[in-house]
């Protein structure tokens, strides 16, 4: 396994609708990655080859690095990509300088916590309602990670 991280353009985002659709209960739409990329937040792809397997979308403010989207498709989870994707990311903030990195994850997503605090993050608050939820809210746990400590 031998991925490679690039830029993500607005030709991937058929593939990457494609994995959002596929992973996440309340996905994002082509124009929140549309917004993402003329933003100048920083769009990664993860590739296999031709293939897409994942994707991230980080937002830099100031000394802080803002994970607003992490996601591996279907058919490629539970095999280490989302590790390696996440420390990729990590490696983005520090090669910026950033102190630390945060994100929001969903209160009932099991896998993506045990991950995150596998990698060094750890829970700093609580969003209630962030998230929509097919039987109306869900709250986020805010977790961050001190940069040089993991990822």
């Amino acid at each position: 396994m031998n991925p490679l991280l690039r830029e993500m353009n607005l030709a991937d985002l058929d593939e990457v609708m494609r994995i959002e659709q596929q992973v996440h209960i309340h996905p994002w739409t082509r124009g929140n990655f549309t917004d993402a990329l003329k933003s100048g937040n920083i769009c990664k792809v993860y590739e296999d080859g031709e293939t897409v397997v994942g994707y991230t979308v980080l937002m830099p403010a100031v000394d802080e690095m803002q994970m607003l989207n992490i996601s591996i498709s279907a058919e490629h989870q539970r095999k280490g990509w989302g590790r390696k994707l996440l420390g990729e990311a990590g490696e983005i903030a520090r090669g910026m300088n950033m102190r630390r990195m945060l994100l929001e994850v969903r209160h009932s997503n099991a896998a993506a916590l045990a991950l995150y605090r596998d990698a060094g993050f750890s829970e700093i608050g609580l969003r209630r309602g962030y998230y929509l939820a097919d039987n109306g809210r869900e709250d986020a746990i805010v977790m961050e990670c001190i940069l040089g400590a993991s990822l």
